[in-house]
């Protein structure tokens, strides 16, 4: 005899919970949902209806797969962002909602720079997903912007989240290693970079470490390569006035405020933002309106901007 939606869902939530699943009805409800294609609202109007035999296969594999720690939008393919839906797929990193503080603090910082108007060019490195720049684009209807990543898989599926997401036509995204091979001035610089030190990767939770691409992760000896690449160049690539807005570990906040000053960035009192956990998550930086890059640098990048 065929389960019900009800009775499919309150087994799975129970198999999860028996699997130490920290929060094993919402994961089966969102489960079901990915198995059959239907809303919460068509399940619960359903809920005293069969469930058909191919939809019991696809949820049981699906519960399977969440108790060997895969997170639930990597089994869906799914992950929401900022209020909107992103593909993700095994080339990128799975974006969580602490990476939405970098989309916040630009938002906030040209709110108060009375800037949220211009034409702003945004370049966004390691973009995986796309979801910082997409949904930058998005809140910024003027603005247009890059995004580089080294994997062709990444750079595939954050296309296909701008088309789907309807900011195909001021997006671009190449590939690129970091700031290597690209050219033209940027108002805006933003990235999550791998952050976590090397020796640390295998100490995450498994959800982390058994399914985020490694390179999306391992920031090298520190945890700051990645900083350190990104401070040095960026003289070169913001416009005067410009900023640099990154994602990064709740422990790193004064370190990679050193090194953005370090290398003549303007790192104010203010500049280190909050997660909804209340932990550093964010530092933004600002290249002086009066700094000096060499004719020959600024002419270099200027030829290939668009």
């Amino acid at each position: 005899m065929s389960l019900s939606f009800q009775s499919a869902q309150t087994r799975a939530a129970r198999i999860l919970r028996q699997g130490g699943i920290a929060s094993p009805e919402l994961d089966a409800r969102v489960l079901l949902g990915t198995a059959t294609g239907l809303t919460l609202e068509s399940i619960i109007a359903n809920g005293c209806e069969p469930l058909s035999a191919s939809c019991e296969i696809r949820l049981d594999a699906y519960v399977s797969r969440r108790l060997a720690g895969e997170p639930v939008a990597r089994i869906r393919g799914v992950r929401e962002f900022y209020g909107r839906d992103f593909r993700i797929d095994p080339s990128t990193l799975d974006p969580r909602p602490d990476t939405e503080t970098v989309v916040s603090a630009v938002l906030e910082m040209l709110r108060d720079d009375e800037v949220a108007d211009r034409n702003l060019r945004v370049l966004d490195l390691g973009t995986g997903s796309g979801c910082i720049l997409i949904t930058l684009l998005a809140e910024l209807p003027q603005a247009t912007g890059v995004g580089t990543d080294i994997s062709p898989g990444a750079l595939a599926l954050a296309q296909g989240n701008a088309v789907s997401l309807g900011v195909s036509d001021r997006a671009k995204f190449v590939a690129a290693n970091w700031f290597d091979g690209l050219t033209g001035n940027y108002d805006l610089v933003v990235s999550n970079p791998p952050y976590i030190p090397s020796s640390e990767i295998e100490e995450l939770a498994p959800e982390v470490a058994r399914h985020d691409p490694r390179t999306a992760l391992d920031g090298g000896i520190d945890g700051l390569d990645a900083y350190r690449r990104m401070a040095a160049a960026a003289a070169r690539f913001l416009r005067p006035g410009g900023a640099l807005v990154v994602e990064i570990g709740c422990h790193q906040a004064q370190e990679v405020s050193d090194i953005f000053r370090a290398e003549g960035l303007v790192v104010s009192t203010d500049a280190v933002h909050e997660d909804l956990a209340g932990l550093p998550r964010c530092v933004s930086a600002k290249l002086p309106e009066n700094v000096e890059v060499s004719p020959a640098e600024r002419a270099k990048n200027m030829l290939g901007k668009s």
